[in-house]
């Protein structure tokens, strides 16, 4: 996975590619971030209500999934419709172009056009 927002107002740009494993959905869920090494980068952890990030000895408690990625990144991502693209279903979202057209091959892109500040969504998906 790999993440690129435009400079936003206050945090300035903002990039990162990980290897990555996710379990859930949009409501209840778990997403893990690996170094190239194989370790443990970072955690998310949501449930109704609440939203952990763990980052080596750090931990960030939010309100939920929604908050703790707007916070982190500088501009929200749509959890629920994000689901549905790694699922193959190609919800449409005001704001949001996303390629599907690679999906059998484990790709999918997502592009935040409006309102600013754009975002880039890129996963490659394994078996």
């Amino acid at each position: 996975m790999s993440v690129r927002v435009e400079a936003s107002p206050s945090l300035g740009p903002q990039a990162f590619s990980s290897t990555f494993e996710l379990q859930g959905g949009p409501r209840q869920g778990d997403l893990y971030f690996y170094t190239p090494l194989g370790s443990t980068a970072a955690s998310i952890v949501w449930t109704p209500g609440q939203a952990q990030l763990q980052s080596g000895a750090e931990t960030r408690h939010f309100a939920n999934i929604a908050d703790l990625i707007e916070r982190v990144l500088g501009t929200p991502v749509p959890v629920t419709a994000l689901f549905a693209w790694l699922a193959g279903d190609p919800v449409s979202l005001d704001g949001w172009e996303v390629d599907q057209s690679q999906f059998g091959n484990g790709k999918i892109t997502a592009r935040r056009t409006s309102p600013p500040p754009g975002a880039e969504i890129r996963i490659v998906l394994e078996p």
